[in-house]
């Protein structure tokens, strides 16, 4: 048995065999070509090479668990032959004279997205089939390997780290936990971790190799051991663990349905943080009042181009109707720093954390800007959606972007395009200078929301990405508290509400200083909403919110 020791970043107890992240060579280019008939050519060819290794596998898989379990790859065979899917490609390629490989990703993803939302529980099944094959296809016309994650059965997923552009392209079914050599607890990997609710660890060095491919693991999430081909008494042990684990979650289920108020009678309201719209089965799993956090950027990240007005409204739009009136706050595209989009083309930097990023690019790019607040002011009229803008530094800023948001409404208007006039705009206090003049920021706006990743490392100098600074990483600055505090203070005295969007809305150690402040509102992952809720149940602070205070601010 070998034991590794990293950092774990989500509790739990995970078991399986380890699987490493298999990068390609990146995303699907859009092309144009000269020859449609001899791209529908090399297209069929590939079809038919793919239907081949299916049958391989086929045979394969009789010999190995029986023609029943085997079927699948069957099933495969007979959607490569669909007439609609091949006639979507074909035309595809004819009509817009595009590149084989880029119709054949496109029509995947279309088609994928078409069964997924279908009543059929069958047929929201064949979604993920249906993105297989294309896969498949794409992966020959490229004359590349499978990439990303290459499995049939739920493994621990090992890499380096994973960037935001690949962790949101997973196939979060097969992901039992994640396991990594570098990384830090605010990586985009730990947090889909914490979104999950599945355990992880980063931080395991160069001894996490990939001579561990497909070795049975052990992750203990709590201790950050990783544990590769474990005897007979550490699995005994661990499933004992796991078992333990499931019964304290299954516990918590029991607070669904409660509300989040202190012994004392202070309510506040717990929101969750998500991705994209494929999130949203865990926010109303956990119960959660609304989402404090959609992070925009997703979208942008899962497409090799700019996504439309109509692109992202019909995403906003499904979040709003699912969401079925509760609360939901979309943050405005915040991409730079850690999260890179190639055809933005973003000049490299020295510092990309101070950089061009954010508010920044949709106040300098504002084409970029408007076309995604038409589409969210869009989708306003089919839900309670509110529009969160981050990284603002100055009052200016507001100003600027509030008569942007004035000439979208214009628009609309003089299209006669239905929005709600009343949606709420926020900001996120994430910067000190928003902070120390969140006094003026709070007159512009309905609301602000604390994002405590990026207010921590800008408040202390510490790279939150930057594996060698962990030690100095202090999330439970007094400075960093000082500065909420201000925050919420300005906010009540201007009549605005406040919430927490970043990792330390979850902190269960902040929770009290967070109930003393007044924060009226935390935005957390889906996960930690009824563990949050149940924290918040068995607290009481009022006889003692000047000491808690003076504790945690100096």
């Amino acid at each position: 048995m070998i034991t590794l020791q990293g950092k774990g970043v989500f509790g739990g107890v995970a078991i399986g065999k380890i699987s490493f992240y298999k990068r390609t060579g990146g995303q699907i280019q859009r092309r144009k070509i000269d020859n449609p008939a001899a791209e529908i050519a090399r297209f069929e060819e590939a079809k038919a090479k793919a239907i081949e290794q299916l049958d391989e596998l086929y045979n394969k898989a009789v010999q190995e668990v029986g023609e029943g379990n085997a079927m699948i790859f069957q099933v495969h065979q007979m959607m490569l032959d669909d007439l609609d899917y091949v006639e979507a490609i074909t035309n595809m390629i004819t009509t817009q004279e595009i590149n084989a490989e880029f119709a054949v990703g496109t029509t995947g993803d279309n088609f994928s997205q078409m069964f997924a939302s279908m009543d059929d529980e069958y047929m929201r099944e064949r979604a993920a089939d249906v993105k297989d094959i294309s896969e498949r296809v794409v992966s020959i016309l490229s004359g590349s390997q499978e990439g990303g994650l290459v499995t049939d059965t739920p493994v621990i997923l090992a890499s380096d780290d994973l960037a935001p552009s690949e962790t949101v392209q997973l196939d979060k079914d097969m992901v039992l936990s994640f396991v990594t050599q570098g990384g830090s607890t605010n990586s985009h990997t730990a947090i889909l971790a914490r979104t999950m609710n599945i355990p992880a660890i980063i931080g395991l060095g160069e001894g996490l190799t990939e001579e561990y491919e497909g070795k049975m693991g052990i992750v203990d999430g709590a201790t950050g051991k990783l544990f590769i081909e474990p005897d007979e008494e550490t699995l005994k042990e661990y499933r004992e663990k796991q078992a333990e684990y499931q019964e304290k979650q299954e516990l918590l289920q029991k607070l669904k349905g409660e509300e989040n108020i202190s012994l004392d009678g202070q309510k506040v309201k717990l929101y969750a943080n998500i991705g994209n719209a494929s999130d949203i089965g865990a926010v109303l799993q956990n119960d959660a009042a609304g989402i404090g956090l959609f992070r925009s950027e997703f979208l942008y990240l899962e497409n090799d181009d700019f996504p439309t007005e109509e692109e992202q409204f019909k995403v906003y739009k499904y979040v709003a109707e699912t969401m079925a009136g509760k609360q939901v706050i979309i943050r405005t595209l915040d991409i730079g720093a850690d999260k890179q989009i190639d055809y933005f083309n973003l000049p490299k930097e020295e510092n990309p954390a101070m950089g061009y990023r954010a508010i920044r690019i949709c106040l300098t790019q504002k084409d970029i800007f408007k076309t995604q607040l038409r589409a969210l002011f869009r989708a306003s009229a089919f839900g309670n959606i509110a529009i969160m803008f981050p990284m603002i530094i100055a009052l200016e800023e507001v100003l600027e972007i509030k008569e942007i948001v004035e000439e979208v409404k214009k628009e609309l208007d003089d299209e006669g395009i239905p929005y709600n006039k009343e949606t709420q705009l926020g900001i996120m206090i994430e910067t000190p200078a928003a902070a120390v003049i969140s006094d003026d920021l709070a007159k512009e706006v309905d609301f602000f929301s604390v994002g405590t990743n990026d207010l921590t490392q800008y408040t202390t100098a510490v790279d939150r990405q930057n594996a060698n600074l962990e030690k100095f990483y202090h999330p439970h600055h007094k400075a960093l508290l000082r500065l909420i505090k201000m925050a919420a203070d300005n906010a009540h005295k201007n009549g605005i509400w406040i919430g927490i969007c970043g990792e330390l809305g979850a902190d269960m150690e902040l929770t009290e200083a967070f109930l003393a402040m007044g924060i009226d509102e935390l935005s957390v992952s889906p996960a930690c909403i009824l563990p949050l809720r149940k924290k918040i149940r068995e607290t009481g602070i009022a006889d003692r919110r000047e000491e808690i205070l003076a504790d945690v601010l100096g």
